[in-house]
C-alpha cells in the first residue's frame, strides 16, 4: 500500500520514520473505522485546533463526532504524537493527513 502521511503539532510539521508513519496510519485508521457511517480510507485529515475541538475529514466528507468520540479522539491523538521527536511542550494543535 503506498501512502503518504504528514504531520504538524502545534504548527510544526513532525519528521515521520517508516515505523511512527505505519502507527500513525493504523492507529488513526482503527479509530476512523470504528465510527458509523464510515467506509475504505482514501484520503483521512484529522485536524485538532487550540480550543480542543476536533474535525475529521474521510473522502472529502466531514465526519460528525459525538463528545466521547471527539474527546478519545483527542486524548489518543495527543498521547501517540506527544512523544515525538520535534514535539515542543503541551500539544495545543495538530493535524494529521493520510492518503492512501
Amino acid at each position: 500500500m503506498t501512502r503518504k502521511i504528514s504531520l504538524s503539532v502545534n504548527d510544526t510539521p513532525i519528521k515521520l520514520d517508516y515505523f511512527v508513519a505505519g502507527y500513525l496510519d493504523h492507529v488513526t485508521g482503527s479509530i476512523v473505522a470504528s465510527l458509523k457511517d464510515t467506509g475504505e480510507i482514501k484520503d483521512l485529515e484529522l485536524d485538532i485546533d487550540d480550543d480542543g475541538i476536533v474535525a475529521v475529514t474521510l473522502n472529502g466528507a466531514d465526519v460528525p463526532l459525538n463528545y466521547f468520540a471527539t474527546e478519545i479522539v483527542k486524548s489518543t491523538v495527543a498521547g501517540m504524537v506527544t512523544p515525538l521527536k520535534g514535539v515542543e511542550g503541551p500539544v495545543n494543535s495538530v493535524t494529521l493527513k493520510i492518503d492512501r
